[in-house]
């Protein structure tokens, strides 16, 4: 676990890094599902970092495209390209994005960002594995403020009635939106008949692991969504929880307090 830390803290850092030079991201998106995805590809997820097209890979879709900097760093960290290669985000000709191109950057599997849309991605994909007979599965991530499109809901119904079981949605409720009410998402995908998890603590590892165990265990035909109460910017004191910095370039003193504080 202290490993898994120290990797953690390092992942962090490179994405202050990415932001910082290139004075663009959406940093505190990012902290907020860093844990996620760094269990998720590093215990659960099925894929070949040297073939990333390999037909038996599970899928991974960040609907939340604007957090980019975490999946980036996270393929970087599990062997998908060099991670030097990350500090070239947001530059003239970089393959590295705002949001990410499927066609640019190994291991993303859809060209994500505007919101409601990576959802609807991802259940077509599993269902095309369903008519395939085959068992890969699906994993999408979608963020609480992208929650208020449609697209979401349309899709939770249609899943649900396909018997979607190689579906996961899961769902980073950082509780930071604007114009919108925070909703109980636990009791609302219940209500809409999914196979309902809960993660009080989206950024202890071990919680993560054991509510993640649980997909393999719950029941059949049902689609699955795990509700992850997370912190938006977990990591920095001065970023956590402050709607002020979910587009916001860091300066150089900013840069210099993030670095210390992850010492």
């Amino acid at each position: 676990m202290r490993g898994a830390e120290e990797d953690l803290k390092k992942l962090r850092k490179d994405i202050i890094e990415m932001v910082y030079k290139s004075k663009e991201g959406h940093l505190p998106s990012a902290f907020s599902i860093l844990e996620l995805l760094f269990v998720l590809y590093g215990d659960f997820l099925k894929y070949n970092p040297r073939n990333p097209e390999d037909s038996n890979r599970d899928i991974f879709i960040l609907s939340k495209g604007h957090g980019s900097q975490a999946l980036y760093a996270v393929l970087a960290h599990y062997g998908f390209f060099e991670r030097t290669n990350l500090f070239s985000f947001c530059k003239f000709d970089s393959p590295f994005g705002g949001h990410p191109d499927r066609n640019k950057v190994p291991g993303v599997e859809a060209s994500t960002g505007s919101l409601g849309h990576g959802f609807p991605m991802a259940l077509g994909m599993a269902l095309a594995f369903k008519i395939q007979n085959k068992p890969n599965r699906v994993f999408v991530l979608i963020g609480d403020g992208e929650s208020e499109e449609g697209t979401i809901w349309e899709s939770t119904m249609l899943a649900l009635n396909l018997n979607l079981d190689n579906l996961i949605v899961i769902l980073d409720k950082n509780k930071s939106q604007y114009y919108a009410y925070d909703h109980n998402h636990v009791k609302i995908w219940k209500s809409f008949g999914w196979h309902t998890l809960e993660i009080k603590d989206g950024h202890n590892l071990n919680e993560i692991r054991n509510v993640f165990q649980e997909i393999n265990k719950s029941e059949h035909d049902k689609p699955k969504i795990i509700v992850a109460h997370t912190t938006k910017g977990k990591g920095i004191s001065f970023i956590e929880n402050n709607r002020e910095w979910h587009h916001r370039a860091l300066n150089e003193e900013e840069y210099d307090k993030c670095m210390e504080e992850l010492k």
